[in-house]
């Protein structure tokens, strides 16, 4: 939503003791940091509090900056695709998570972790590549498994290409960056309530106060709790507060601490069977003729759940040195756990008694906790080198990433027994769960802890550099280098087991008996060169024309803190990082005086180092992958009163040299990698009234691309279109309603696929939300 502010309507506001004793409480230290900051400027002009009042977008959707400090130009003159997703347009769709907000953009698509057991939580595709572990906040490395909430975020900034100079580490399609709401020189307070279907409820406070000429406070608390739209007994509840303090504001020395806390406690979904579906394969023709599956079956337990505890602290160090010299120093703690225990599906069987069609049963149990502490440095300045102007940022970054993952039994049979402190415990009996009819109060047994968990732990020391060189007042020519010591350490231990199932005939020759732990420590480090270049034609000052070169370096385990031993695994600790590269392409150009930023960029992405096998059947990384694309977008203003995000994405992928272990399949092209993707939403506004809405199409996905026969299950997504609309109104100016519907011709679609093609999320139905924004 977009505001206007107004003096003739300013009134004092103040927070109430309750959010300062929250503020006060989880920043500690504020008043020794204030001690540090410079005094505040003398002056005689009071400035008095001002009052947010709805009015006609002011900015819209177009950003022309990026606050990533690391991009020397505005985001017209940068070579490389960069869109920024802003807070207005998020709310007028009313998208309260990441996944959400990132429907703004081609290219990307949303991913189901195999049998339920994802770990990474935000799990997502870009230009043909994963994503997981490429997400940041404030331009540091986030971590963990948690859905991502919008409630505390300005925007979204998705960088598109390797863009290993830029972050580090497994950058083969880009990163996305999240921008925190912080403090400044404002008063107001905004509060917002929505009521929807499948009895979602969700409430956000967004406050802002003035303590003195250069000193501010900030708050934002967002509770909800509800269903999903057509899903039984599937839930979301959360809450979260973000406090933050600034101090010398409009000071050439600035202090900012925030920290941000989120509590989820869910059932989480697990999925339904594609049986039944439109291109639905399986060789047993009596399953081949089964009928799809209602969207609501469950085919949970009751004792399934989800609680996810997640919390960062950081504090922000901005000085003015002179001469447009600027230093940000960025220092961050945060940790997250997770803990879950979710019921998937996976094989179908006909009951050889009833003839019911039944699906198998698997429990998974995730408990992991995540560490993060890390420092950025970083300088921006510009100067003169032989008469030409050069814009230079530069700085460092430590960072120590930390990762523990329990040891779970699942049980996924009666017949395996497993020892736990010399004592013998029968393994879990998972009954098949009836199509048609599953039982959430079927009795499932817990997954037990036996003891030998998974330690990661990762350090980083890494200094770079950017530069733009003004040639002319055409032409720029921008650089960047990064050079960083990675290092990884897996430490980890496997239980000896015995019975029907069990592992004690491999490990007992090495002297190991039932019960023991066979331990595993490796470990992997390597110095990883990242750079990028770009020449910047600018024809006239509101376009330019530009192509650019990147690359990214992935260590093995990067991903995911797990190094392996296993000649079979990429993630194994003596394989040298797989290499990605990409040529890039581009235009942009502002129309309509300059308030319509409209781009192209023609793309070409290689990587290598995957592994395959080689003729003789032995496993090394020479596998290929090519991804050749074009994305065009619209962004921007057509008018003061109608805005518009639009983007479209063609893609083509190749695999090559990717054969299975004896030689007999090869996998062609990236699953989940679709040729067409685009996205919609425009806004009109006519006096107190606003009419939106929106268009989200993917065409197919495919799981498995390979020259095997027909795959079993379901070989890909089909193609869909979503259309979603809003309306809301301005009761005065300070209170405003808005209606949303999603999914308007309620069309069912599948969302997202598991590797085997057994089990599908459906995307929501039709559905409704009625929110209210009040000013005050």
């Amino acid at each position: 939503m977009s505001h206007i502010k107004s003096r003739k309507h300013a009134a004092p506001v103040r927070l109430s003791t309750t959010a300062l004793a929250l503020l006060a409480g989880s920043l500690p230290g504020l008043a020794l940091a204030a001690e540090g900051a410079a005094p505040a400027r003398k002056t005689e002009e009071q400035v008095l509090p001002t009052l947010k009042a709805i009015a006609a977008p002011e900015s819209g959707f177009k950003a022309d900056t990026s606050a990533n400090s690391k991009l020397t130009q505005p985001l017209l003159d940068t070579p490389k695709t960069v869109q920024v997703i802003k807070k207005e347009m998020l709310q007028e769709q009313g998208a309260a998570s990441l996944m959400d907000a990132l429907r703004n953009t081609p290219g990307i698509t949303m991913q189901l972790g195999e049998n339920g057991n994802t770990s990474a939580g935000d799990t997502f595709q870009m230009r043909g590549f994963s994503t997981q572990s490429a997400t940041f906040v404030d331009g540091l490395r986030d971590l963990g498994a948690v859905t991502r909430d919008t409630f505390n975020l300005e925007s979204v900034e998705v960088v598109k290409g390797p863009s290993g100079a830029d972050i580090g580490r497994g950058a083969s399609a880009g990163y996305i960056n999240l921008i925190s709401k912080q403090a400044q020189a404002d008063q107001f307070n905004e509060l917002n309530v929505s009521l929807g279907t499948a009895s979602r409820k969700r409430a956000t406070l967004d406050s802002n106060v003035q303590l003195g000429t250069n000193t501010a406070a900030r708050i934002n608390v967002m509770v909800q709790d509800g269903g999903v739209e057509g899903r039984d007994e599937v839930k979301n509840k959360g809450r979260g507060i973000a406090p933050s303090i600034a101090f010398g504001l409009n000071t050439p020395t600035r202090v900012f601490l925030y920290s941000q806390h989120l509590r989820q406690d869910n059932v989480p979904d697990g999925g339904i069977p594609t049986t039944g579906m439109p291109g639905f394969y399986n060789a047993d023709a009596r399953i081949q003729a089964a009928d799809k599956v209602r969207r609501q079956n469950y085919y949970g337990s009751a004792s399934d759940f989800e609680k996810v505890d997640a919390d960062m602290f950081s504090a922000r160090l901005e000085m003015d040195l002179g001469g447009g010299t600027q230093l940000k120093s960025l220092t961050r703690y945060g940790r997250t756990h997770m803990d879950r225990v979710l019921t998937g599906i996976n094989g179908l069987s006909i009951n050889a008694a009833s003839k019911a069609l039944e699906v198998a049963r698997t429990r998974q149990r995730v408990d992991q906790r995540n560490e993060i502490l890390g420092n950025q440095t970083n300088v921006v300045t510009g100067f003169k080198l032989g008469g030409l102007k050069n814009d230079l940022s530069a700085g460092f970054e430590l960072l120590m990433e930390t990762q523990n993952n329990r040891g779970f039994t699942n049980g996924s049979t009666s017949t395996v027994d497993v020892v736990l402190n010399k004592a013998k415990v029968p393994g879990i009996a998972l009954p098949n769960a009836n199509v048609y009819a599953p039982n959430p109060a079927d009795v499932l047994g817990m997954p037990i802890a036996t003891g030998a968990d998974t330690d990661g732990r990762s350090l980083t020391q890494a200094l770079y550099a950017f530069d733009t060189l003004h040639i002319s007042e055409q032409l720029k020519l921008s650089g960047g280098l990064r050079v960083e010591h990675y290092s990884l350490r897996t430490s980890s231990s496997t239980l000896v087991t015995g019975g029907t199932g069990g592992n004690l005939a491999t490990y007992k020759p090495l002297g190991y008996e039932v019960g023991s732990f066979v331990p595993s420590n490796l470990k992997s480090s390597d110095w990883l060169k990242s750079w990028n270049l770009g020449l910047v034609y600018k024809p006239v000052a509101e376009g330019t024309v530009y192509v650019s070169l990147a690359n990214s370096l992935t260590p093995p385990g990067g991903d995911n803190f797990a190094l392996s031993s296993s000649a079979t695994s990429q993630a194994n600790a003596a394989l040298d990082p797989q290499k990605t590269s990409n040529v890039e392409l581009g235009a942009k150009w502002e129309l309509l005086e300059r308030r319509l930023n409209v781009s192209a960029a023609l793309y070409h992405t290689r990587n290598e180092g995957q592994i395959s096998y080689d003729d003789l059947k032995n496993p090394i990384p020479m596998g290929k992958t090519r991804v050749t694309g074009l994305e065009l977008s619209a962004v921007g203003q057509i008018t003061n009163f109608w805005q518009v995000s639009a983007g479209i994405a063609r893609m083509k992928t190749k695999q090559s040299d990717q054969w299975n272990s004896d030689r007999t399949i090869e996998t062609v092209g990236v699953r989940w990698s679709p040729d067409w993707t685009a996205t919609l939403w425009t806004s009109y506004t006519f006096g107190d009234f606003t009419l939106g809405g929106g268009l989200r199409h993917v065409s197919e996905q495919k799981r498995a691309i390979t020259t095997a026969t027909a795959a079993q299950n379901m070989p890909s997504i089909p193609a869909y279109t979503v259309a979603d609309l809003m309306a809301s109104y301005a009761w005065s100016k300070t209170l405003k309603f808005q209606l949303n519907v999603g999914n308007v011709f309620d069309k069912t679609y599948i969302a997202s696929l598991n590797n085997s093609g057994a089990r599908m999320k459906l995307g929501a139905e039709r559905n409704v939300s009625l929110s209210a924004n009040l000013l005050f």
